[in-house]
């Protein structure tokens, strides 16, 4: 058996499946187009390039974020670990400095004696053993080519948020603080009165939305379906006058110093890298014009001067029927040396992705090694993904990230949600290192 392995693309998940399978001794091919051609929304020349938000959410264990990277970790995740030698503050979260943790991921792969990097756009899926991890904006006749084998593809849109200057920020009208004093008051708060809110939302839900791209729109169709995990904020804000007070402007856990109180609103600022320059708007992924943000975005509290140096976009997002086309080691059904990986099979998120990496990387070198491919407890949060994304049972299959309600949950009733929060996590770590143990000496 031909134990080399092509994998196609240099995302998050691409390079834990080359990490892997170097880890384990074989060689890979990993092909990656850029720089010779970028997708519409990626930009940055290195591998493993963040686009949407340099977070990579909560850190605590006893979160689902949390959790899935401390099972990353002790798989020895690539990701991870250049995430933590490139993070900067963000409170209870781990944030990057994205081009620090590019080039970083990039540097450690370039260096790895087993793998070959082909700086080529692949157009058809190789034979041989291959691992498809050419993300959500997969491009051109390769897309084709996975839409013919998987049957079509499913689609949904995702947004970035705005990146501002901090120097441009009016610093008598900001406060710096982290909700309910987690972390070392790591975010840029803007507070907002009833009537600078009241305003603010009047003119968010009639902004002009930027038309969407002909390569953006499903085949055969001029509309699009917005996922829920990152709506734009102005589609919030049509929702009712209320709806982003409970969603990415919530005060609560924040008081203001000026006045001793909650605000009625928040706009929260987060690091986009180490030195503080840059900050990008939490949670307000857009599709407005550009013009559009700079006019309505300058009404938050303290930006009326904002430089932005990236203004918000929307691009199309695209994933396979996963449950009905992928086992839960996530090779391909119909064709055991073909694994699916990353956000095109519905694992939504950064690290989410990068999990599958990994346990695709492990699986295929098990799969070449003739060993029992690993398949994490259900209790685990990894297993749990990845069970979720390959079961036949799901009939209107929608992107999943990680979160405690996929984790079965514990029969003890407890009515304080992080201690039942700990206890899963706790049992799911236990888990995970008695599984281990098993497939270890077995």
């Amino acid at each position: 058996m031909d134990k080399k392995v092509s994998v196609i693309g240099a995302g998050l998940a691409g390079c834990e499946a080359a990490w892997q399978l170097s880890k384990a001794g074989i060689a890979v091919e990993l092909f990656e187009m850029k720089p010779k051609k970028f997708t519409p929304a990626h930009k940055y020349k290195g591998f493993a390039e963040l686009v949407c938000s340099n977070s990579l959410k909560a850190e605590r264990i006893n979160s689902a974020a949390g959790l899935l990277k401390e099972e990353m970790r002790r798989l020895g995740s690539l990701t991870v670990e250049c995430a933590e030698a490139t993070k900067v503050p963000a409170g209870g979260a781990l944030a990057v400095d994205r081009e620090k943790f590019s080039d970083m991921v990039t540097e450690k792969i370039l260096s790895c004696e087993n793998i070959t990097v082909r700086c080529e756009e692949v157009t058809e899926i190789p034979d041989g053993n291959v691992i498809i991890a050419t993300g959500p904006l997969t491009s051109g006749k390769l897309a084709e080519n996975i839409g013919k084998v998987c049957g079509g593809y499913l689609s949904f849109y995702d947004a970035a948020a705005p990146i501002v200057t901090y120097n441009s920020l009016e610093k008598d009208k900001i406060f710096f603080a982290a909700r309910y004093g987690r972390g070392d008051d790591d975010y840029i708060n803007c507070p907002f009165t009833k009537e600078e809110y009241i305003s603010f939302w009047n003119e968010l839900k009639n902004a002009e939305s930027a038309p969407v791209h002909d390569f953006d729109k499903p085949k055969g169709r001029d509309d699009f379906t917005v996922y829920e995990g990152c709506m734009p904020i102005e589609v919030l804000a049509k929702r009712g006058e209320d709806t982003m007070r409970y969603g990415a402007m919530k005060p609560v856990g924040l008081n203001d110093p000026k006045t001793g109180k909650r605000p009625y609103a928040v706009v929260q600022l987060r690091k986009e890298n180490s030195e503080g320059t840059l900050y990008n708007i939490v949670g307000f992924q857009t599709n407005l014009k550009f013009g559009e943000q700079k006019r309505v975005f300058s009404m938050i509290p303290g930006l009326a001067n904002a430089e932005f140096v990236r203004y918000g976009v929307m691009h199309r997002n695209s994933f396979i029927n996963s449950p009905k086309l992928l086992n839960a080691d996530l090779s391909f059904r119909s064709r055991e040396d073909l694994f699916f990986v990353g956000q095109m099979t519905g694992t939504e998120g950064y690290m989410e992705s990068a999990a599958g990496g990994i346990m695709a990387g492990i699986n295929m070198a098990r799969y070449l090694q003739g060993k029992e491919k690993i398949i994490l407890p259900e209790e685990t949060m990894i297993g749990a993904l990845l069970r979720y994304i390959s079961n036949e049972n799901i009939a209107d299959f929608q992107p999943m990230g990680a979160n405690m309600g996929i984790l079965p949950d514990i029969s003890e009733r407890l009515k304080d949600k992080q201690e039942r929060y700990r206890k899963i996590a706790d049992r799911a770590l236990a888990a995970f290192e008695n599984y281990m143990e098993r497939i270890n000496n077995g």
